[in-house]
């Protein structure tokens, strides 16, 4: 196809939309929008399948990054080679026509990628499960819009004498879409409708684009058409099952915050909330009082091994799991929740029991905790996005303001989900961490008997001088020092453990501690 001195084609100069440039402006506007509203949708699709850890987000940014930038060379060269806006539009609608089909086809792709994957890797499952979901679910639609730019450029551009001032106007316009792209998803669309119908939203906006250009036009008709009747069927089909849509059963709710996938499951002895579909248990209640059969109960002997057990305060508060256990064996206690997701709280009111007469203040615990002035026997560490611990709950700032929070001989409990030992596993540094303020002769740690828990508590000596301790212990004649030091000052949490265990009432809890205490003072002995 050959071109005028501008170096367009006759069919751009047929074409009555491209007489102005405005539409190819608001074009480059919803493109950019796009973009960012699908990076996001992918992380709220992949998310209940392998979390929203930094790796997936690294990968999501990764591979859509690479996409766009292929797609930018693609579409330059296309441009170059054959200046048609027909094709530029028809690659426009094939991207809007892929990103309305991932709410619909998504889900079964991640599925049968990870069912693939799971009987043939044996390491990095999640990483590579989600890369190649990744891959191929957002690759395809976000290396067509890379294409637009380069196009778009091509057919805005009279002459050099003005390119620049184009580029940067095609730009500003791509870089607002990519505002409004980002900010919507978080915070209007996705709280108010889900990932789902968001996607739908923002393909259907950037859809409407090549349909009013090829009516305008009066070509592509029947491709129109079929675009339309996709996004249609898709919009039907996708609410009609959720992320876990092979669940025929249990599921008493299923939505999504602006924090979190939800999920409640009921159970004959239990109720269950998960923002995973694949694995993971956030918060239980249970039918009947007593036990949940998780690390909540191995938590239970903090406030035995504090001085006093009159307050706590619950950092991750969920549907109030803890809460409702210390309540059970210590009715007098008085506890604050803090629970930075509203929705969690608002569940925990429609399903899982939780007490009104306990606060619970909508907060991010660390930020919540520095302006909070009051002290407690007991402080509970179970702040979790989805399967990690946020990084700003797991530094010795915030241990130290944790420090500072609880009164001489209070008890800090942390659940630090993943049982692993190895060198240089988050366990290990977390426990150093922690070990640097309270002191290594302040902690005691506990495996959650059949799950992959480990419970790590660590007590305020009413002398203080954590650091100091932790210091020692560089040395090896000092470090057996604090080693003597930490199993005299066990001894005294086991003693609280003890003398408070007949207040449990249950003997599942006295097996419990009887066997850690007694493994620890075998491994202790000097």
């Amino acid at each position: 196809m050959t071109a005028d001195e501008s170096g367009k084609s006759p069919v751009a100069q047929s074409r009555p939309l491209l007489k102005s440039k405005l539409f190819l402006y608001v074009t480059e506007f919803f493109s950019g929008m796009a973009v960012m509203a699908a990076e996001l949708g992918a992380s709220r699709l992949l998310a209940p399948y392998f979390s929203s850890s930094q790796i997936v987000w690294t990968i999501i940014i990764g591979t859509i990054m690479i996409a766009m930038a292929l797609g930018s060379v693609w579409g330059g060269r296309k441009a170059d080679q054959d200046p048609n806006p027909d094709k530029l539009y028809l690659r426009i609608m094939l991207a809007a026509a892929w990103i309305a089909l991932i709410p619909l086809v998504g889900k079964y792709l991640i599925v049968l990628i990870s069912g693939a994957l799971i009987v043939t890797v044996s390491t990095n499952f999640l990483a590579l499960a989600a890369f190649i979901s990744c891959m191929v679910i957002f690759v395809p639609p976000l290396f067509l819009l890379g294409t637009i730019t380069p196009g778009l450029v091509k057919f805005a551009t009279d002459s050099l004498d003005d390119n620049a001032s184009v580029v940067g106007r095609l730009s500003a316009c791509n870089t607002i879409g990519s505002i409004l792209g980002t900010f919507l998803p978080t915070f209007v669309t996705i709280p108010a409708v889900g990932t789902f119908v968001t996607f739908l939203i923002f393909s259907g906006a950037l859809l409407l684009l090549p349909l009013i250009y090829f009516l305008a036009a009066r070509v592509k008709l029947v491709t129109s058409a079929v675009s339309v009747v996709i996004f249609v069927l898709s919009a039907i089909a996708s609410p009609m099952s959720g992320f876990a849509f092979w669940e025929k059963r249990g599921i008493a709710y299923e939505g999504e915050s602006i924090y979190n996938y939800l999920q409640v499951k009921t159970f004959a002895d239990r109720t269950i909330l998960s923002t995973n579909v694949l694995f993971g248990v956030q918060s239980v209640t249970m039918n009947k009082p007593g036990m949940t059969g998780m690390y909540y109960d191995t938590a239970l002997a903090a406030p035995a091994m504090a001085d006093h057990a009159d307050s706590a305060l619950i950092l991750g508060m969920g549907t109030g799991t803890y809460a409702r256990q210390l309540r059970q064996y210590y009715p007098q206690m008085t506890i604050q929740g803090v629970e930075i997701d509203q929705k969690i709280s608002d569940l925990a009111l429609q399903y899982f029991k939780e007490p009104r007469n306990i606060p619970v203040s909508t907060y991010d615990g660390r930020a919540w905790l520095a302006a909070d002035k009051r002290t407690y026997d007991l402080i509970m560490v179970d702040a979790y996005q989805d399967i990690t611990i946020p990084f700003q709950m797991s530094s010795v700032e915030f241990f130290r303001m944790v420090r500072d929070h609880l009164k001489p001989g209070g008890v800090m409990v942390v659940n630090m989900n993943m049982i692993d030992d190895g060198a240089g596993s988050i366990n290990e540094a977390l426990t150093g961490t922690i070990s640097s303020v309270f002191g290594s002769a302040n902690l005691l740690t506990a495996d959650v008997p059949d799950s992959t828990n480990r419970e790590l508590f660590a007590k305020n000596s009413a002398g203080g001088g954590g650091a100091s301790q932790a210091q020692k212990s560089h040395s090896s004649q000092e470090g057996a020092r604090t080693r003597l030091g930490a199993r005299s000052s066990l001894q005294d949490f086991a003693g609280g453990i003890m003398r408070s265990l007949p207040r449990l009432k249950d003997s599942i809890l006295t097996r419990i501690w009887l066997s850690r205490w007694t493994r620890w003072q075998t491994s202790s002995s000097p």
